[in-house]
């Protein structure tokens, strides 16, 4: 199980807000990398890693853990914050991100730090890699939990569809993605880039199991990951699951919130204090 498991909503949003301020932090120094997507996730991945999830910092390699893949892996900085934040490095390490030989790339590197399950930067491989996955999971008889973290725009790449194809042939029931829909990419909105929607009625048109959430609502991230999680470690062979999470890019920074400019975009000194300014005034209202 997780070193550490929060159960409380407030502790967990507490979590969430610390990842937020580590993103900050780490992109201040670094002078590049990506925002709004990170700060957006903060809330999926403190529920994934503190509360859901079957994971041991102690112990990265521990056979039964889940496997946690990143496919959309531009949104690094909450990666490395929840695994720093969970103990799987010194968060020391949060002021080398994008920096020549620092193990804290711009994309995860699998093998640069533990907790990092695959390599991740080209858009639209995560899945393919996690039915891999939970196809081998499947055939070595392991009950342990696959989970794709992935984003919307990326299923404007072939390959995403390909994985989704065969996913659902196979009835991987033992793999859980979970879809970042922010509707924002690099160039502007995903709908006037490429219509994505209905994401949805797509997913479920390939016979895929569906549900929506709003992923920045911390009681119903957690109640949709603890169901998917109970359902994937069943054994049973049924269709996959995708939960797309409709998230607010930039959350919790104002002048960040649903601004495509900031997708691949870091904070200068004075937005940075701006953003920890609202991310401290955050904290204090959960603990009030």
């Amino acid at each position: 199980m997780s070193a550490i498991r929060l159960d409380s909503t407030s502790e967990l949003l507490l979590k969430a807000n610390d990842i937020r301020v580590d993103i900050i932090n780490m992109l201040l120094p670094a002078k590049s990398g990506h925002s709004a997507g990170p700060l957006g996730m903060a809330d999926i991945f403190t529920a994934l890693y503190f509360h859901t999830a079957v994971h041991d910092p102690k112990k990265p390699q521990w056979d039964g853990r889940d496997r946690i893949v990143l496919s959309n892996g531009h949104i690094a900085p909450v990666l490395y914050a929840t695994l720093g934040e969970a103990g799987y490095f010194d968060k020391k390490l949060f002021n080398s991100l994008r920096k020549f030989g620092s193990p804290l790339q711009g994309h995860p590197h699998k093998g640069a730090l533990a907790g990092i399950e695959t390599s991740s930067g080209p858009l639209g491989q995560g899945l393919s890699q996690a039915c891999g996955m939970a196809l081998a999971a499947r055939m070595d008889k392991k009950k342990h939990v696959v989970w794709c973290l992935t984003s919307d725009g990326e299923h404007e790449e072939g390959q995403t569809w390909e994985a989704v194809l065969l996913a659902a042939k196979y009835k991987l029931g033992n793999l859980v993605a979970i879809m970042d829909r922010n509707f924002i990419q690099i160039d502007g909105p995903t709908e006037t880039i490429m219509p994505l929607e209905s994401m949805a009625a797509k997913y479920r048109a390939f016979n895929w199991e569906v549900v929506e959430i709003d992923g920045n609502d911390m009681l119903e991230v957690v109640k949709a990951l603890d169901a998917a999680r109970t359902r994937a470690a069943s054994g049973k062979v049924q269709p996959p699951l995708m939960i797309i999470a409709k998230t607010v890019p930039g959350k919790g920074v104002s002048f960040m919130e649903n601004a495509y400019e900031w997708h691949g975009k870091p904070p200068n000194a004075e937005e940075a204090a701006k953003a920890l300014a609202e991310l401290r005034a955050a904290r204090a209202k959960i603990k009030a």
